[in-house]
This record gives structure tokens, sequence and C-alpha cells, in this order.
């Protein structure tokens, strides 16, 4: 398997998740529930960065497959990225910009703030 870039753009995220079929790549959102309230990514699974030492298990299907990771500005995300690569999530990938670039950059209707 070929380990996922570290980082990638809002639009190489939107790319990957438009040819991928279901199943083969989750979006995952380590915002808060607060965040999230505010403006999503239409089907981002929430799972706030505080929480994933707990919660890693709901996604350890997903080790063999793509995970793309957002938080707001992308900082949050790039953590959360090498924290799953350092328990073995190799095709894992931050999301660069959050979900201020999938704003700016592919869906204009997700709110900013």
């Amino acid at each position: 398997m070929t380990v996922a870039p570290l980082e990638i753009s809002a639009v190489e995220a939107r790319r990957i998740l438009q040819e991928s079929h279901p199943g083969e790549c989750l979006l995952l959102d380590c915002r808060t529930p607060e965040e999230y309230a505010t403006a999503r990514i239409q089907g981002a699974l929430l799972i706030p960065m505080q929480e994933l030492s707990q919660r890693v298990s709901e996604i350890d299907a997903w080790r063999p497959r793509q995970i793309i990771v957002h938080c707001h500005h992308g900082v949050r995300s790039l953590r959360v990225t090498h924290w799953l690569r350092d328990r073995g999530y190799e095709n894992v990938s931050s999301m660069r910009g959050g979900i201020e670039a999938w704003s700016l950059e592919v869906d204009p209707q997700v709110p900013r703030y």
C-alpha cells in the first residue's frame, strides 16, 4: 500500500471524495460539536480531537482505507493525522486549510466562521 501524502488541498480532497466508491474514503472532522453545528461538510464523521483517543475504535475498520481529516484551518487535523499514523493508519491525510479552505475553494455554501 502506498502511504498517502501528509497534507492535501481542499480541491484534492473533493476530487478523492468524488472519485471514491462508498466505503472507500472517510472524511473525519476533528472539530468540536459547536463548530460542527456552525458549518460542516456533508458526509463527514465528527470525532472531536480531544475524544479521539477514547473513540479511535470507531474508525478502526478504516485502517486500510483512505481517511481525510479536517478541522477549521488545518492545525488540529495535522496533529490528528500524525497521531493516527503513529498508530498504524498509513493512508490518512490532513486537509490543508481545513473547512475554511473548503468554503473558499470548493463549496461557498459552507459557512465561514
